[in-house]
């Protein structure tokens, strides 16, 4: 398990997901118009350099994600990096009874999406992002209160993301309860389900604690692109 985690999107793309990956067997990205996220196969010289090939210069960027250092080639800089952490189910909530309100989400819905994506920041999500796995939602007032879904995947994992409730809807515990309905979806496949935070998001870690995710390892996130 620890070491499918190392690189947790490089997992992704040679195993599960690899119809939506671009690069070669040293650096790999996803199709850009379903997710920014990119892997090396390690961190040598000639992977490096072939991930910073799968980058155009100008306003391209990718988003590293992954528990081993982040090291880049005198190409590439980083705009942006953060700690983060890697959460596991280790104790299932199971469902609350709650579940009622819950709708699973469409092509229909994608605009609806992005939108709440883009105000409440969950992480790197377009228009694309639901080819990777499922989303629901609630919906109140004729309006998409809050949603979750699966991201990536790899052998015997599936990630919980996408996490965000809409700024009018808060304080109902809508994030909790799509939460749990994804988790028990991922169950429902034979898979565990896994999540990411950044480190200094407390109120989320503790959320999840609640939900029976435990850290296993802390991971090194970047925003990556050309240097100028």
């Amino acid at each position: 398990m620890t070491q499918v985690f190392s690189r947790t999107v490089w997992s992704a793309l040679t195993s599960r997901q690899s119809s939506f990956s671009r690069g070669g067997p040293l650096a790999k990205r996803f199709d850009p118009a379903v997710s920014p996220f990119a892997a090396s196969r390690d961190n040598s010289r000639s992977a490096l350099e072939a991930l910073a090939e799968l980058i155009a210069p100008g306003e391209d960027h990718v988003y590293l994600l992954q528990a081993e250092d982040i090291v880049l080639p005198d190409a590439l800089e980083a705009e942006v990096t953060a700690l983060g952490v890697l959460m596991t189910e280790q104790r299932p909530a199971g469902s609350t009874g709650t579940d009622t309100g819950i709708v699973p989400l469409t092509a229909n819905d994608i605009a609806e999406m992005v939108a709440l994506a883009e105000l409440t920041k969950p992480g790197p999500f377009t228009a694309g992002t639901p080819e990777l796995g499922r989303f629901w939602g609630v919906k109140q007032d004729g309006r998409l209160a809050a949603m979750a879904g699966t991201r990536l995947s790899v052998a015997g994992f599936t990630e919980v993301s996408g996490i965000c409730t809409h700024p009018d809807f808060r304080g109902q515990g809508l994030a909790s309860k799509l939460s749990r309905h994804v988790a028990g979806a991922i169950r429902a496949q034979g898979d565990t389900p896994f999540l990411h935070a950044y480190a200094d998001n407390h109120g989320a870690i503790v959320l999840y604690r609640k939900l029976g995710f435990e850290i296993l390892k802390e991971v090194n996130v970047a925003v990556v692109r050309h240097r100028s």
